[in-house]
């Protein structure tokens, strides 16, 4: 099939310098840490709203979701007795609750203008796929959640909802089977396919509290065990929302990064170093493939451009982790070109589509949608797609060595 080359950050790079430094994180960005699934008394949570907002109010969130089971909970009384300018935020949220026969098909509706009732459907992916549609309508975004509790999503369900693009790749509820199970693939194994299939999604973290009255009992769904950071330049809701969608966010179950950025030609990650523990920073690529792996609490990876996509993830020895969304890569221009294209910097790079070479939309395809210099992406029915790398190619340059 014939191809044409794309390089919509590359050209900008080249010959419009400062408008990709509008891509970088501003000076008045900053880190916002929030969780985007918690429930209350109104669905089947154990304490009152007051008492749940207080609970991460006083344990140094920045924004909290509320999302009780197919009910909406307001915020307006909340914030104006917990909230404060820049400080804390509630937002409100539901969890669009349906079933297929004995699986449970959850999916959060963050921000939606009002209550979503679960829409049904045939099969799992018709489900999933009509109430993501109805969370949309509602101006909300929807998230998907714990596809592996009771088994109730496989992969390839997941792989083909459409209009999404997150889903929860670490719950804190004891009983979702983040790691998988008896066959069934663990939540990063299931992202990292996803991901090599083309589909581009990006992995959120969340305690799924639902009981605050017994602190430090591992055996029920207690809060403050995952949430996000996001980088945004205020706390609102929607600001919020679109730093998520556009993947300007790390996910973390206690690990704290000073910054993560993507420019040059590489991938940064820096960890807040605690004293007392040592960190592993791996970088990852195409199913699941660890491309590089540094013992240090900083890291730098250099693209190939060759790997399809980069995500990175940092492990702490005392079991925390922090999942950095991944950067799309594909080969084809010059050098120059490239380098130029992967100077996006900061967390935002992370959500921004480099194509080096983009084939003609088939005839099935929505469009092929180009935001003027800003990223050159192919949509199809509503998600991000891309050509991932050869299957099992290992990227040049490969150093699998622990790096001192």
């Amino acid at each position: 099939m014939p191809l044409r080359y794309a390089a919509a950050f590359a050209l900008a790079g080249l010959f419009c310098g400062p408008a990709l430094h509008a891509q970088t994180p501003s000076d008045t960005a900053r880190w916002f840490k929030g969780n985007t699934h918690t429930h209350t008394l109104n669905s089947d949570g154990d304490s009152t709203p007051d008492a749940v907002v207080r609970w991460y109010r006083e344990h140094g969130y920045q924004f909290l979701v509320l999302t009780d089971h197919n009910f909406l909970t307001s915020v307006d009384a909340l914030n104006a007795l917990h909230g404060a300018d820049q400080k804390f935020l509630v937002v409100k949220g539901e969890e669009v609750t349906d079933r297929l026969g004995p699986k449970p098909l959850h999916i959060n509706g963050l921000d939606v203008d009002g209550l979503v009732a679960p829409q049904g459907g045939s099969s799992v992916v018709d489900i999933l796929q009509r109430n993501v549609d109805a969370i949309r309508a509602a101006r909300g975004v929807p998230h998907i959640n714990h596809p592996n509790f009771r088994w109730a999503i496989t992969l390839d369900e997941l792989r083909q909802v459409r209009n999404t693009k997150l889903f929860e790749v670490f719950n804190g509820h004891p009983e979702v089977n983040n790691l998988g199970g008896g066959g069934v693939p663990g939540l990063e194994e299931a992202w990292d396919a996803i991901l090599s299939s083309g589909t581009l999604l990006y992995g959120i973290a969340v305690d799924d509290a639902h009981v605050f009255r017994q602190p430090g009992n591992p055996n029920v769904s207690g809060p403050g065990r995952g949430w996000v950071m996001v980088r945004a330049q205020r706390l609102e809701p929607r600001l919020l929302l679109e730093a998520l969608e556009r993947g300007d966010f790390y996910a973390s179950t206690g690990v704290i990064l000073d910054d993560v950025r993507a420019e040059g030609r590489t991938m940064t990650v820096s960890v807040k170093a605690d004293e007392f523990a040592k960190y592993r920073v791996q970088f990852i690529g195409q199913q699941g493939r660890v491309l590089r792996e540094v013992a240090a609490a900083h890291a730098t990876y250099e693209f190939t451009g060759d790997e399809g996509y980069v995500r990175a993830r940092v492990l702490e020895s005392n079991g925390r982790m922090a999942w950095v969304q991944p950067v799309l890569v594909q080969t084809g221009p010059p050098a120059a070109a490239a380098a130029a294209a992967l100077s996006v910097g900061g967390l935002g790079a992370l959500s921004w589509l480099v194509w080096w070479r983009l084939p003609r939309p088939h005839r099935g395809d929505r469009k092929l949608q180009s935001l003027r210099g800003e990223r050159l992406t192919q949509e199809v029915d509503g998600n991000e797609t891309f050509q991932p790398g050869p299957a099992g190619h290992q990227p040049r340059g490969l150093d699998r060595r622990v790096q001192q």
